[in-house]
């Protein structure tokens, strides 16, 4: 599966949650919105997602004014990383430089609660 196929199918995951699962939506309105991206470093693939308690957005590209990004080294290293999201295979990939935080890391918590929802 590529990143761009696995990224756009996270999006229509979120919608299909906040649809479905009233416990995310209960979530998302008590956190507020929350707008997070995952790119590689060279920006070659990369997308967004707007969370709001009225709704969720998922778009191409990456823009300057999201919370949170998360930027792997290559998109292999994306792949292998998302396959598996846990807080320790986020912090390994980190420790090796493989991915880049940018934003702040309550914000990469805040989302991770969120997606154990999904």
């Amino acid at each position: 599966m590529t990143l761009r196929l696995m990224l756009w199918l996270l999006g229509v995951m979120l919608k299909r949650a906040f649809k479905r699962k009233a416990r995310f939506r209960e979530r998302l309105q008590d956190r507020g919105g929350l707008d997070w991206g995952i790119a590689t470093e060279d920006l070659s693939i990369a997308r967004h997602y707007r969370m709001r308690p009225t709704g969720i957005e998922s778009q191409r590209g990456l823009p300057v004014d999201l919370d949170l990004e998360l930027r792997f080294q290559d998109s292999q290293t994306a792949i292998k990383v998302l396959r598996r999201p846990s807080q320790r295979t986020f912090l390994d990939a980190m420790m090796a430089g493989q991915l880049r935080l940018v934003g702040d890391a309550q914000d990469l918590d805040r989302l991770q609660r969120l997606l154990k929802h999904l």
